[in-house]
């Protein structure tokens, strides 16, 4: 599984990241210390979360290979995804969007800095 992060984005995201820390790409589902709640809708749902390398990731077993580095998933999450995808930022409205080959996946991807002690107040998707 490979992602694309466009220039933009990855702009956003890499202010937040160095040697000590990684990426997760966290299905909305309520299942896990970083997920935020349980999907109450039919609606697919995925937040970016930023993590030191040394927090915890049980349930995180799969990997999305980026030009950011790899970003774990929940390896059951991989249904909802696709081989080829890519995220951009959405300047107007200060979100990503995670598209595949098939089209769009979420257009309202959450970020969230769970090394920011406010990480969660800054999650303008959510």
């Amino acid at each position: 599984m490979k992602l694309v992060i466009e220039t933009q984005a990855k702009q956003k995201i890499a202010t937040h990241l160095d040697e000590h820390k990684r990426l997760l790409l966290t299905f909305e589902d309520g299942v896990g210390a970083y997920s935020q709640h349980a999907m109450i809708h039919m609606q697919v749902q995925f937040t970016l979360n930023v993590v030191t390398n040394d927090m915890p990731v049980e349930g995180y077993q799969a990997i999305v290979h980026s030009n950011l580095g790899d970003i774990l998933i929940k390896d059951y999450s991989a249904a909802d995804l696709e081989e080829n995808m890519v995220l951009k930022y959405n300047s107007h409205l200060g979100t990503f969007q995670l598209s595949g080959d098939g089209g769009l996946i979420d257009g309202n991807v959450g970020f969230i800095d769970f090394t920011d002690k406010d990480g969660r107040k800054h999650n303008p998707a959510r």
